[in-house]
């Protein structure tokens, strides 16, 4: 098999949630632990860390990933969805697998998954366990996909658990409130293995202090005990890491970073490497998506974040920025609270409305007729980089461009 021939595999046999939705959802760990018992448990041969939550999560792993990376650590990491290629999902010290060893396993085990009929997610986590465990890492940091108590990652015994913030998102499956959200995520939190929250949110709060004592184990709210101010960590009113400058851009990384900085004392983690593994994550790491520039003259920003709560840390950051006119390239999946956010949406900007190319992508003119509802304005747009093109092309360098509504939208920009 050619690399694309694996990869066409395994997206036309197996149903993947990015592309189709709920109905990829797998409400149970059968499959997973079926999987993982054929390739010999790969996900008891090496540490874990374990990393969930609504938003921040994949900031927070990375940043976690860059800090064990920093101390000397062989350091996988896991996480999804990818943005422009599969590989992305697993990496060792910043490297992405290679694809020939995605060919390799496959082709090795393609009579078992055409059996056990997987989801694309429980394939992609059993690949990473195996790819792990083959490799010896000392450390990998695994990203919960969507929930956590059912989640396919949710197999692994960790040294410790992460758990980011609580927010309205995939209700359909999660929950329609936030404490009935908090439930599925707290469904990491195992017997004696210690978690930390890193945002102390006083409506959910309890379900993860009830939980904790329900399987005897040490919960630690970050935002409690550490605070980050004028690039100085303190815990209480004692300094702790002075000169700790914050690589990713964009205010609510400060939330994040007190969580994983928090995970990585737990662990014992020098400062010294805490504060090279904080200023280098972009750069050992390949995070992308995350409140990153893309050009300067106009301004031109992009941001994976897509729920309520990630659309309010957007446009809290772009309250930070002057300029003359603001232009949104703009796309959502066709399972969102649409109206909720395009409410949430500046009104005196420019829109170019479009449809990122997945199966669940919202069609650009049924989003522009939602969004004229709500007093927003705009052009439907063919594709996210014509529609890009055209921002562009009516933008001055006085303006500013953001390019945002769903992670997909995000990954199709070119030269991200």
């Amino acid at each position: 098999m050619t690399y694309q021939e694996t990869l066409d595999f395994l997206f036309s046999q197996l149903p993947m949630f990015q592309r189709v939705g709920e109905s990829a959802f797998k409400k149970s760990l059968d499959n997973i632990v079926a999987f993982c018992e054929y390739l010999g448990n790969p996900q008891s041969k090496f540490k874990s860390i374990h990393v969930a939550g609504t938003n921040g999560k994949g900031s927070s792993s990375h940043t976690i990933a860059s800090i064990l990376q920093s101390a000397g650590l062989k350091t996988g990491l896991y996480t999804s969805p990818h943005l422009k290629e599969f590989t992305e999902r697993i990496r060792i010290n910043g490297l992405e697998i290679g694809q020939s060893e995605v060919i390799e396993f496959v082709e090795k085990h393609q009579a078992f998954i055409s059996t056990l009929q997987p989801s694309f997610f429980e394939m992609t986590v059993a690949m990473a366990f195996d790819y792990f465990a083959e490799k010896k890492v000392d450390y990998a940091i695994i990203e919960v996909g969507l929930g956590g108590r059912l989640d396919s990652t949710n197999i692994i015994q960790p040294e410790i658990c992460l758990i980011t913030n609580i927010g309205l998102d995939h209700q359909a499956m999660l929950g329609e409130t936030l404490p009935e959200i908090a439930v599925e995520k707290a469904g990491i939190i195992k017997k004696n293995i210690p978690v930390i929250v890193s945002q102390f949110q006083p409506e959910v709060a309890e379900v993860f202090q009830q939980k904790a004592k329900e399987v005897n184990t040490c919960l630690t709210f970050a935002s409690l005990k550490y605070k980050w101010f004028n690039n100085t960590l303190f815990r209480g009113k004692r300094k702790l890491i002075s000169d700790l400058p914050i690589s990713l851009k964009g205010n609510h990384q400060q939330a994040n970073l007190v969580g994983a900085v928090a995970v990585c004392l737990e662990l014992g983690i020098s400062f010294h490497a805490i504060q090279d593994g904080v200023e280098e994550v972009v750069e050992q790491t390949g995070l992308k998506g995350r409140w990153q520039q893309l050009s300067q003259n106009p301004p031109t920003f992009c941001d994976v974040g897509h729920n309520e709560d990630g659309i309010q840390t957007i446009l809290a950051q772009l309250a930070q920025y002057r300029f003359e006119q603001l232009h949104i390239v703009w796309g959502m999946v066709s399972d969102k609270s649409h109206s909720n956010i395009l409410e949430m949406l500046p009104k005196k900007a420019n829109y170019y409305f479009c449809k990122p190319n997945v199966p669940r992508g919202l069609e650009a003119d049924q989003l522009q007729q939602k969004a004229s509802l709500v007093g927003l304005s705009g052009i439907s747009c063919e594709s996210v980089n014509e529609a890009i093109g055209i921002a562009k092309s009516q933008a001055t360098e006085n303006d500013f461009i953001f390019i945002g509504g769903s992670t997909f939208v995000v990954a199709e920009i070119e030269n991200l």
